[in-house]
């Protein structure tokens, strides 16, 4: 019954139009008025300790480090190099979205970073090139998913706060999977090239390829310090968070110069407006977090699930599908904060490893960006091409798939994940 109640009030307030946040304040205050516990001070105090954690102070860290990557022109150096080295290929402006992809991701781990750089400074290349719009739109939008996955993610720390799992190893553990996505995407994208016609693309010389790294050499040097910082024990991802943006902000203003005293108050006013509707997401799931501990919520959504837990992969595979029904609707963020407290001390108990299950949660919920109705990233990169979803859809549709087959791949062989976690340990 309490299942029923937790998800009759969540829906029910969503479907009025309520926004996430107070959806999930007021759906803490039903169970606590249904389990007969009814404490506002309690309901203050969860209230404020959802946003006074230390490890989420990583997250308008983070924000603030994609602000300054795309306002400072390390964004673009990044792409700049890419095209240096595989800009020739067929269908080359492709591949750099690809490459470019992965080294964003490991410097913001915002998904809508990221893929509105990418979409800013690729699309209008790609239109005239003569690229197809529809999977060239469609491959900006899934090289943007992967900077959930690949560290430094944002959304791996809001799973290990609300789920108590180390953020540190959900950072290692997410480098292996990330590039996978990266490979699935260039053979979805090598199959989709053999039909662009498009003039031959003179190969960069090896001067020019030296020009780039050296312009781009600061900006490729961020990953290096992050992973390191965490691999030999220098740094918290939180105090990791701080550094990245730090760090961009001296490569921006001081080396690069492009980043002025305006442009650097308008970066801190859209960092700060995403953070605070971050934060108090985050704060008003630790209330009906709380309440869905108390009322021993995921007790009764294991007993539900009854032989699925005899089997840690069809239990895994079983979650795995409801989290891609679920992405469909939410976003990432309000997926991890209500069904992270819930779903995951199930998979625990059932025997699978914390970190992997995290890892596979965050990708699923990722693939939700790119997946309608709500599809945040394909929103993002729809109002940049200028595309209607109906297209953009159909054009993300050959990665999607790509996907889905990485995620039945890591189901079946879960050593994938936590072997190479072992040896980064």
């Amino acid at each position: 019954m309490t299942v029923v109640v937790f998800l009759s009030s969540l829906l029910g307030f969503m479907a009025f139009g309520m926004p996430i946040a107070f959806a999930l304040l007021l759906t803490g205050a039903v169970l606590m008025w249904y389990l007969d516990f009814w404490d506002v001070q309690l309901l203050a105090q969860n209230l404020q300790n959802g946003a006074d954690s230390f490890p989420l102070l990583a997250v308008p860290f983070f924000i603030l480090a994609g602000e300054l990557m795309n306002a400072g022109g390390i964004s673009r150096r990044i792409i700049t190099m890419a095209q240096a080295f595989v800009g020739h290929k067929k269908g080359g402006l492709g591949y750099v979205a690809i490459a470019a992809s992965v080294l964003l991701a490991s410097m913001s781990g915002s998904a809508l970073a990221d893929t509105a750089a990418l979409a800013t400074l690729l699309l209008p290349m790609m239109r005239q090139r003569g690229y197809p719009l529809s999977p060239s739109c469609g491959l900006v939008a899934a090289g943007g998913i992967i900077a959930p996955i690949i560290p430094p993610s944002m959304p791996f720390v809001i799973y290990g706060v609300v789920t108590n799992t180390s953020i540190s190893q959900l950072f290692l553990a997410g480098l292996v999977p990330g590039l996978i996505m990266a490979t699935g995407l260039i053979v979805a994208w090598t199959l989709i090239a053999k039909n662009i016609h498009e003039p031959p693309q003179a190969k960069a010389t090896a001067g020019e390829r030296l020009k780039a790294i050296k312009d781009g050499i600061a900006a490729l040097m961020l990953p290096v310090i992050i992973v390191g910082g965490l691999r030999g024990g220098l740094f918290t991802p939180t105090e990791a968070a701080v550094v990245a943006a730090v760090y961009a902000l001296v490569v921006s203003t001081l080396l690069y110069r492009e980043l002025n005293w305006k442009a650097l108050v308008e970066v801190l006013t859209r960092a700060s407006r995403t953070t605070a509707s971050v934060m108090f997401l985050c704060a008003a799931a630790t209330v009906s977090a709380y309440m869905v501990t108390l009322a021993q919520l995921p007790d009764e959504i294991a007993a539900m699930l009854g032989p699925l837990a005899e089997d840690p992969k069809l239990l895994v595979a079983a979650i795995m599908v409801l989290m891609i029904a679920v992405g469909m609707v939410l976003d990432l963020t309000p997926t991890i904060l209500i069904l992270g407290p819930v779903l995951a001390p199930i998979a625990v108990k059932a025997g699978v490893d914390p970190v992997y299950f995290g890892v596979m949660f965050v990708l699923i919920g990722s693939i939700g960006l790119i997946t309608p109705p709500v599809g945040t990233v394909l929103n993002v990169v729809g109002g940049i091409a200028r595309i209607r979803m109906e297209p953009l859809v159909k054009g993300v549709m050959p990665f999607f798939l790509s996907y889905l087959c990485i995620v039945v791949l890591l189901i079946i062989f879960p050593e994938i994940i936590t072997v190479p976690l072992t040896w980064l340990r």
